[in-house]
């Protein structure tokens, strides 16, 4: 385990559901790991509930949508601790099909779940041609399938999907991976938050019907999703690349 320590990756959306799990996970591994996200509050209890396991953590407050400040921040981190990847996990939902999808919604998606990963990418690769590094994408299940009621969360998810793919191939040369994770529904506070706003009195019986859409009878959760990123990041996966890794309790495949 003490290998990873000098291997340093920053997990964005960091300081809550998938993105948190991913970083504790990783940081039990013994990775050096930055933490990205905007909610500051949340990313400092996120950070000292990591130095538990690992004294390498480092949080840093950055609106991903700003090329700015996520080139400023991974330099920053390249230059003090080098750099051997990132999670590109940050990301917001919109409920609505194309005619409840104002121009607002969409730009605001836009502006985080595929400019957010574009600044990213951009930023990073520099610092991993020469050494070579991961790449981690969280896309999504509604990439590749219709999802009612998702359009724009859907589009901009296909963005990741296939961003994925263009990074893998143009840096394959430069020992870059690039993969993505696509989970089906994943149990998180944003799941309770939504079943309660849209469907008070009715929390438990909605929650227990969006877990039953996956085959398997439950919804994902964040540990697990975490466990394929820690894998895809790991030299056990060093041969892996320009691959989508669904995550869905059978979602895609056994549904009917």
């Amino acid at each position: 385990m003490s290998t990873n320590l000098s291997k340093t990756i920053i997990v964005t959306g960091a300081a809550s559901g998938i993105g948190k799990a991913i970083a504790t996970t990783l940081a039990a591994k013994a990775y050096r790991v930055v933490l990205f996200d905007l909610n500051e509050e949340a990313l400092s209890e996120c950070a000292a509930e990591l130095h538990h396991t690992n004294k390498e953590v480092y949080a840093e407050v950055v609106d991903i949508s700003s090329q700015n400040q996520v080139t400023a921040c991974i330099n920053r981190v390249a230059e003090t601790h080098g750099l051997y990847g990132i999670i590109n996990n940050a990301g917001i939902a919109h409920v609505g099909n194309v005619e409840q999808t104002s121009e607002a919604d969409l730009d605001r998606l836009y502006a985080v779940n595929v400019k957010g990963v574009y600044n990213g990418i951009k930023a990073i690769v520099p610092h991993l041609k020469s050494k070579g590094g991961v790449i981690v994408n969280i896309a999504s299940i509604a990439a590749t399938t219709g999802i009612s009621d998702r359009f724009a969360y859907s589009m901009t998810k296909g963005a990741v999907l296939a961003m994925t793919y263009s990074v893998a191939k143009d840096y394959v040369a430069h020992n870059i991976r690039c993969n993505s994770v696509s989970p089906a529904r994943i149990h998180t506070p944003f799941v309770d938050g939504f079943i309660a706003k849209n469907y008070p009195g009715q929390e438990k019986e909605m929650f227990e019907r969006l877990s039953k859409t996956q085959p398997i009878g439950r919804m994902g959760t964040p540990q697990e999703v975490a466990y394929l990123v820690a894998f895809l990041c790991s030299s056990e996966a060093e041969f892996i690349t320009g691959t989508d890794y669904p995550i869905d309790g059978g979602f895609l495949k056994l549904n009917s």
